[in-house]
């Protein structure tokens, strides 16, 4: 079958303009990108007036410096706080493509465990709850240990019963982790009751610290926040890249046939690995707790969090999540502080602004890979 001259110059002038076409929207979509990260980042550095109706409540960076930093620190810590919860969304569903929709639930639960434990170690205190003075580290810490261990054996739990013989289905997995975290929540709120309750920080790190920058004298339990973060990120890093186990639940997530027939137990190890993911929720509802306060609807809260940091990050990314946290504090933050005044409610909008940014440029996040 022959074809004529005609067809193929018309089919030519097709793939030109389709081309053409292809490389037009491209060039618009980068242009679009940049504005949307050059106008911000204008606004905020140079732009932001301190008066008339667009009046921000600091003004610009160059405006007021101080504030500047002490927003971007918050910006940094409040990152911290994410990654320490979505560290272990990661490693549940971004590396082992489990969906567990319970893991702001198990946040939560993690959070109240250690508030009761606390409160039954120092004694009930005010009738509004402890207060730092009357906590002690040791008061804070075997609270946030005995929670990071109950919580992560209720994952294990959880993940043997319910989720082992559903592996690779995620709608499954999805409806049965929904509706163990609508169990939880209702358990919650008969046990711990509606009011938003706070964990005690211990009174050595409720003071404030010198930064020697500007005259800042920065709240020290956000930095000790940012310390654990750091340690968490380090210790899972070595964790999955330096030792046998980390290696064979890499190895496990990307060819589980193959690992089992080397007779690796790899359903000891996905245990093993769900253990440390929501033991990291429940380590997370303590320093949450403390953070800010403990109350029904928190645990959607956090979900949505670690949601959006491992869209951000790529699933089964590390570094990703990091990344992730890192761009969600700041987004947050910023968005909060250099709103105009009036406008200030509209602040959610720009997490969302900033995964459509995200998955623009790169449809699996910054270090995803293809499951």
């Amino acid at each position: 079958m022959t074809v004529s001259a005609p067809s193929l110059g018309t089919a030519s002038r097709r793939a030109r303009t389709l081309a053409l076409r292809t490389r037009t929207l491209r060039v618009i979509g980068w242009a679009l990108l940049a504005v949307l990260v050059v106008a911000p980042a204008l606004w905020v550095l140079f732009l932001a007036p301190t008066t008339g109706k667009w009046a921000t409540a600091f003004g610009s960076a160059v405006h007021d410096p101080k504030d500047f930093l002490i927003t971007a620190i918050n910006g940094i810590t409040a990152a911290a706080l994410y990654f320490v919860v979505a560290s272990g969304f990661t490693l549940i569903f971004g590396l082992m493509r489990v969906v567990n929709m319970a893991h702001g639930a198990f946040f939560l639960l993690g959070g109240y465990i250690a508030l009761r434990l606390q409160r039954e170690l120092v004694g009930q205190g005010a009738g509004f709850g402890l207060t730092s003075a009357q906590v002690n580290l040791t008061h804070w810490l075997i609270p946030a240990v005995v929670a990071t261990l109950a919580i992560a054996a209720l994952g294990v739990a959880m993940q043997q019963i319910f989720l082992r013989w559903n592996q690779g289905q995620e709608l499954r997995q999805a409806l049965i982790t929904i509706a163990i975290s609508i169990i939880l929540a209702d358990q919650m709120l008969a046990h711990f009751g509606g009011v938003a309750e706070d964990i005690a920080w211990p009174r050595n790190f409720d003071k404030f610290v010198n930064l020697r920058v500007e005259g800042i004298q920065y709240t020290e339990t956000r930095l000790v926040i940012l310390t654990i973060a750091l340690a968490i990120g380090l210790l899972l890093w070595l964790w999955l890249k330096r030792t046998r186990t980390g290696m064979v639940i890499r190895a496990g997530v990307d060819d589980r046939a193959m690992v089992s027939a080397l007779g690796i137990n790899i359903q000891l190890t996905f245990a093993i690995a769900f253990a440390v993911g929501s033991g990291l929720a429940g380590l997370g509802g303590v320093i949450g707790g403390s953070f800010a306060s403990l109350a029904p609807g928190v645990d959607a809260n956090w979900l949505l969090y670690s949601l959006v940091v491992v869209i951000i990050g790529g699933m089964g990314s590390l570094g990703g999540a990091a990344i992730g946290s890192l761009l969600l504090g700041l987004t947050t933050n910023f968005s909060a502080a250099y709103l105009p005044s009036s406008y200030t409610y509209y602040s959610i909008i720009f997490t969302f602004v900033l995964v459509a940014i995200v998955l623009a440029v790169r449809p699996l996040g910054l270090f995803g890979r293809p499951a």
